[in-house]
């Protein structure tokens, strides 16, 4: 007998999905075949997968896979895979396509009443299907038999029944194409799965078993296996004695090799590869067969007998190979003939050789036997289903010669359907083309596309050419060729017709009424949407006076008094506003513009005031409103609109908008005449400057220029001024009225949250107590600092109470410091607020300012650095490194990022290629160093004192006006807010010294955050850059913390934690200077590592190192200098590590890397040990994994990590997937360039065996390591991509499941 070998088929897996799935009813014959979850023909076909069948489904996998080949010598089963290149799966390259979203050639409109079906995306292969179903009249007529119960299933995951629905459709619907989603969401699928490219042979299967489930118990129950089931024997028969093992199969469909296998010619027909398929095979030499009624190996023959032929003979066409030159699957194009009438009776085998008798039955344990010439086997029983098929059998040989022969006249099969694919094994796209048994016309059905073809048009599906059918033929052929070929059997006794529709089922007329009602239903609705104005609708709230934005859709023959109802309900204006009080007018939201009112036109439809229905208009619709006691203005046709602003110099205000309209042929003379009018002031007097653009504001002075001369257009906006003043007699760029409208222009409004206790007054009246020298003087400063406002009540409540400590310094400045002159500044505000104390004293001197800000470091050390520490302790608690360094983009290269809570996040520190990088043993001692960022150049970190101490705010004065401010609930309790008026052309320096009364600290104590959307946060550091990049009602935090001086950074301090989960965590921020070493900056940083971490080190204990993203780099020397030997830039960041030990690199010769240990008996890592070497030698790091792993040395491998630190691979496949043992000298050449310190090292005991895992425990390891690795953002990838399996979900949606995929 054959031998046995166990098959795995997931029970757990045929209550979700099918693909595949066992076939109901079957019993394997012996325990290798308990498994039928594949057709025979099934089986075969998985020795190839056609385009876009995916691996996971319809893989070629290694013939012991399939059960049902167990049996065969590799000689026998060589016949079955011939042509095929059986990989497994991990050697099976890429992802095969196949569907494309067009047609592959464009077809005609449907013809004959042929409806076509909607390509969703690549469901091209899908469709082909479809229609070959649909045009077969014994499964339409069967499906319209079937009955859907809607009580015992939902319609929707209901396959049977959404075919029905579909077949229904493509019969009578009036469309030319048919939307296939509501069949595909029964099978359980999403949108995505339309993108997903399958094999229509596959497809064909999977489905079929999907509706064999779906139809248990009913009179469909067996309609596939009457349809297509056929079924062939497969034998093995020794020559010596005649004895013959066999078993008996089922198939849905015949695989056909293109070209056998080490051949370079094709078959030339189809007829030619059916007598290969069943053409026997000797077994001799090393293939010999044991022969259990010899004893022995003897020479056998192996072949396959067809017993049944199904009534539908579907034959599959195998052009898809592997190139095992090039490694890549290949489409075979050669030309091979089908005819349209197929003869099967040529291909019984009537067995004349031994009178030994079988019976046709399905595969089962009593179909696997033995028979001899001397003792034949006649105990089988006839099958039950011998009507289901061609049965060849008969009880005696006699009888089944003369069975045979009577039938063989009746296996003539004529052709209806060729499925053809258009393409090559990479992509392509299916359709079909079939014959209508109605009128005997062959009809292509191209997705939505359906036309008649001709029989000439079949024959072009042959494929390859006329000509030589040598090897390379086929690259030169055609790629449009049939893949699956569909016949019936020509038995009138058999053949239906399809249904009438006084034929149909009564639940079938039902269905039909029901899907011309909605197909009824849905034409109305398309009809209204194609008579429907839909246009942008605007309205300014009267109440909110906010302008609120919706969509109009109102129907072409709607009245614009409907309409206005329609806006009104919309805008939900009823409780703001009566209805009489609106109307719509035409407006241009893009320029802020009223085109035109529709006066007179209320009983209009909106059809013609609109100009029709259309997709888009150049213009929108604005809801009008009024009070009851005012009136419409009426717009008319190519009038401008003017929104004008009056200005008066002596308050210095400008006035809220009125809007004028004019024509633009009017002049400037008659413009100045309507703004009198309204405005009410003299046109004599009037001067009109009109702004064209941003800054751009011009004087219209030629009364005699029409509007449209001087540049007027849609939408406009001029100043006006009216007076008698001596202003009008300047020249314009000189005047008072300029440098007002050009303050006006360039004056942005932004909200600033200044600091939780900040000193703000108490030393504000310190610096006025130095420059004046009493508190009379004092007073006399704050009388003019209050301006309109009167008193300094509201800016109390903004600064609130100040420290002791800081109240003995003001008192100690008011004795010690001398007088300063004040200067006053003559603007006044067009605000009511209060100015900034800046604008009327002088910033004092910058010794006198060195002095105050060395009085409050001292007197209040603690102070400061408790605010410091608390912006750094929220750093420290939300661990920062979380967030990678190079999330900002180049926009805010100046910034330093910060999440919702304020917490600076890190910048990229750009250090790849300066400083001491990978190269660094070369470059350090060289006399000439790169130049980075510098403090006053472009790494943003200007010192806001120029050389001689001079405060940079000094140099230019620039408009600056602050009030307190409320801000919105949830912003946080307590937080103080100022609402500044400033012009955006200030520096940064200046702005902070504006702001330093309100914050309490000198602005080098200060630091300014720009707020951005989802409360993320930059830092501004470019202190000689303006604002002009700031607008209005842009937010700024300030918190307290000093700002750096000339030739000082900004240093972001990471902790470097190897053997912890997350190895990258954030510490605090760190100023470091030029010139300073290494050593100097550790121990400024001791202190605070003890206050702000509660790290208590000593200066040995600990090493600074490069930081590249998460990668630790460079391990830095005590005695190199910043911006010597190391190169450093702004928002700079570096690891602290924590030495376990003395620090053992003391040179740039030494190289430390990080070694880890792969234990593969036990499947797992050790934590990280690093390795100091002297030298770059191969050999001296097996010495150091050696001594440290106690491995003898000779048995030491090891391998560079993948990708960045901490390298994290899944240990089911760190043992084959690293670079294991290169064969390399040293470590800085090629595959390794291990050059700088930090590069990862796995290491293992080469004769250390790997731990067999069962498939539990594998199962289990992928899973805990797919969630390991997810968490540290890593992708797990222990095991070959596989492309994702054809399924069909019983339940109508898939259980994800890890495993799948």
């Amino acid at each position: 007998m054959m031998p046995e070998e166990s098959s795995t088929t997931d029970d757990s897996a045929q209550d979700r999905f099918i693909g595949p799935l066992p076939r109901e009813g079957s019993v394997g014959c012996t325990n290798d075949y308990v498994s039928q979850s594949y057709s025979y023909s099934s089986v075969l076909s998985k020795s190839e997968t056609a385009p876009g069948c995916c691996f996971s489904g319809c893989t070629m996998l290694p013939q012991e896979v399939h059960p049902r080949l167990s049996g065969l010598s590799p000689a026998s089963r060589d016949s079955l895979w011939k042509g095929s290149a059986a990989l497994p799966r991990s050697q099976v390259p890429g992802q095969v396509l196949g569907g494309w979203l067009g047609s592959s050639a464009a077809q005609g409109a449907g013809e004959d009443s042929y409806v076509g079906l909607v390509n969703q995306a690549m469901t091209c292969y899908l469709n082909s299907l479809l229609q070959t179903l649909f045009m077969t009249p014994e499964f339409r007529n069967a499906l319209y038999k079937w009955e859907f119960e809607e009580s015992e299933e939902d319609p929707v995951t209901s396959i049977p029944y959404q075919l029905q629905r579909l077949f229904v459709l493509l019969q009578t619907s009036k469309k030319r194409a048919i939307e296939t989603t509501d069949v595909t969401r029964s099978f359980g699928w999403d949108s995505s799965e339309a993108w997903q490219q399958h094999d229509v042979q596959e497809l064909c299967r999977v489905m079929f078993d999907a509706l064999e489930q779906k139809w248990k118990q009913t009179e469909q129950a067996d309609l596939i296996n009457q349809l297509y089931q056929g079924k062939l024997k497969d034998y093995v028969r020794c020559l010596e004695c005649g004895y013959e093992g066999w078993r008996i199969d089922t198939y849905l469909d015949i695989p056909l090799v293109i070209r056998p296998y080490g051949s370079n010619q094709a078959f030339a027909s189809v007829e030619e590869a059916l007598h290969a398929f069943i053409q026997p095979e000797i077994l001799d030499g090393p293939n010999q067969y044991f022969c259990e009624r010899c004893k022995k190996k003897c020479d056998a023959r192996k072949g396959l007998r067809f017993l049944h032929f199904p009534y539908l003979l579907t034959l599959q066409l195998k052009r898809f190979d592997f190139d095992y030159t090039t490694m890549h699957r290949i489409k075979l194009n050669d030309r091979m003939t089908f005819p349209e009438e197929l003869d099967m009776s040529v291909f019984i085998d009537v067995e004349d050789e031994s009178p030994q008798t079988e019976s046709c039955t399905d595969s089962g344990a009593e179909n696997e036997g033995s028979c001899h010439s001397d003792q034949m086997s006649n105990d089988f029983s006839n099958d039950d289903g011998v009507d289901e098929g061609i049965c060849l059998e008969s009880n005696s040989a006699a009888e089944r010669i003369s069975k045979a022969g009577s039938e063989k006249s009746s296996l003539l099969y004529e052709l209806f359907s060729v499925m053809v694919h258009s393409g090559s094994a990479a992509g392509g796209h299916y359709y079909a083309c079939i014959k209508s048994f109605s009128d005997d016309q062959w009809y292509s059905f191209n997705d939505q596309h359906v036309s008649k073809i001709t029989q000439d048009d079949i024959k072009k599906t042959y494929g390859g050419s006329s000509g030589s059918r040598g090897y390379y033929s086929s690259a030169f052929a055609s790629s449009t060729n049939a893949y699956m070929l569909i016949y019936r059997l020509k038995d009138p006794t058999r053949n239906a017709k399809f249904l009438e529709a006084h034929e149909y089922p009564e639940h079938i007329k039902q269905l039909v009424q029901k899907e011309r009602e909605l197909e009824e239903q849905e034409k109305r609705q398309r009809e209204i949407e194609r008579n429907t104005c839909k246009i942008k609708l605007f309205c300014m709230h009267p109440t909110k006076q906010i302008m609120m934005e919706n969509k109009l859709e109102v129907h072409k023959d709607r009245t614009l008094k409907e309409a206005v109802e329609i806006a009104y309900k919309l805008m939900d204006l009823e409780e703001a506003v009566p209805l009489d009080c609106c109307r719509l007018v035409k407006y241009d939201e893009f320029h802020d513009y009223l085109e035109r009112s529709y006066e007179g036109e209320e009983d209009t439809p909106m059809g013609l005031l609109l100009g029709g229905v259309k997709s888009t208009y150049m213009f929108d619709l604005l809801l009008e409103t009024r009070r009851p006691d005012q009136i419409f203005q009426c717009y008319k046709p190519g009038e401008v609109m003017v929104k004008v602003h009056v200005v008066d110099l002596k308050t210095e205000s400008v006035a809220p908008p009125i809007s004028v309209r004019a024509y633009l042929n009017q002049t400037v003379s008659e413009f100045k005449q309507l703004i009198s009018k309204a405005t009410h002031l003299p046109a004599e007097t009037m001067r009109v400057v009109l702004e064209r653009c941003y800054n751009d504001l011009r004087l219209l002075n030629v009364s005699s220029k029409t509007l449209k001369a001087e540049g007027f257009f849609r939408s406009n906006k001029v100043f006006i001024e009216s007076s008698e003043s001596l202003d009008r007699h300047v020249a314009y760029t000189d005047s008072h009225l300029w440098k007002l409208l050009d303050r006006h222009a360039n004056t942005i409004r932004l909200y600033v949250s200044l600091p939780e206790q900040s000193p703000g007054s108490q030393f504000r009246r310190a610096v006025y107590q130095k420059s004046s020298g009493d508190s009379g003087n004092l007073d006399e400063a704050c009388e003019r600092v209050k301006g309109p406002v009167g008193n300094m009540k509201s800016v109390e409540a903004i600064l609130e109470e100040s420290t002791e400590k800081l109240k003995s310094l003001s008192l100690q400045q008011q004795q010690e410091g001398d007088n300063g002159d004040s200067s006053k500044s003559t603007e006044a505000s067009d605000f009511e607020n209060i100015e900034s104390p800046l604008n009327e004293i002088d910033s004092s001197t910058s010794a006198e300012n060195r002095e105050l800000e060395n009085q409050i470091q001292i007197s209040d050390p603690e102070n400061l650095q408790s605010e410091e520490r608390s912006d750094s302790d929220v750093n420290n608690d939300r661990s920062t490194s979380s967030v990678d360094s190079d999330i900002l983009s180049s926009s805010h290269s100046s910034d330093t990022l910060c999440n919702v809570d304020n917490a600076p996040l890190p910048l990229a520190n750009g250090l790849d290629s300066h400083g001491i990088t990978s190269s660094r043993r070369s470059k350090a001692n060289q006399g000439k160093k790169e130049t980075w960022d510098t403090a006053e150049e472009d790494s943003g970190t200007d010192s806001e004192y120029d050389e001689s101490g001079k405060s940079r705010g000094e140099a230019q004065y620039m408009y600056f006006k602050s009030e307190p401010y409320t801000a919105d609930e949830g912003s946080g309790e307590g937080q103080k807010w100022l609402m500044v008026h400033v012009d955006k052309r200030i520096t940064l320096s200046a702005f902070k010294q504006h702001l330093e009364p309100f914050v309490g600290v000198p602005s080098s104590h200060f630091k300014v955050f720009r707020v951005y959307a989802s409360n993320q946060e930059f830092e501004s550091v470019r202190l000689n850059e303006t604002l002009s990049s700031f607008s209005d009602d842009n937010k700024i935090t300030i918190r307290l913390g000093r700002a750096l001086k000339k030739g000082e950074y900004r240093v972001k301090v990471y902790q470097l934690l190897v053997n912890e989960p997350e190895p990258c965590k954030f510490l605090l921020d760190a100023v470091f200077a030029k010139g300073m070493t290494v050593r100097q900056s550790k121990e400024e940083l001791l202190p605070q590592l003890r206050e702000q971490c509660g790290l208590d080190l000593t200066i040995d204990r600990f090493r600074l190192r490069k930081k590249t993203w998460k990668n630790p780099g460079t391990v830095f020397l005590d005695y190199h200098i910043y911006e010597e030997d190391i190169n450093i830039s702004s928002n700079w960041e570096v690891f602290l590590e924590i030495l376990d030990g003395v620090e053992k690199m003391k040179s740039m010769s030494q190289l430390a890397v990080l070694s880890r240990r792969w234990r593969p008996s036990e499947m797992k890592l050790d934590s990280f040990q690093e390795v100091v070497l002297e030298s770059s030698s191969v050999e001296e790091l097996k010495e150091k994994l050696s001594e440290i792993s106690g491995i003898p040395l000779e048995n030491i491998e090891f391998a560079k990590g993948r990708g960045t630190f901490p390298c994290d691979i899944s240990i089911l496949e760190i043992h084959q997937d690293l670079d294991w043992n290169p064969k390399v000298s040293t470590l800085n050449v090629w595959p390794l360039y291990i050059c700088d310190d930090g590069a990862v090292i796995f290491y293992r005991d080469k004769t250390e065996e790997l731990m067999e895992l069962t498939d539990e425990q594998r199962n289990e390891l992928m899973k805990k390591e797919s969630s390991r690795l997810q968490k540290t953002g890593h992708r797990v990838t222990y095991s070959p991509r596989k492309e994702k399996a054809l399924k069909i979900y019983l339940d109508g949606a898939p259980n994800k499941d890890l495993t799948q995929d």
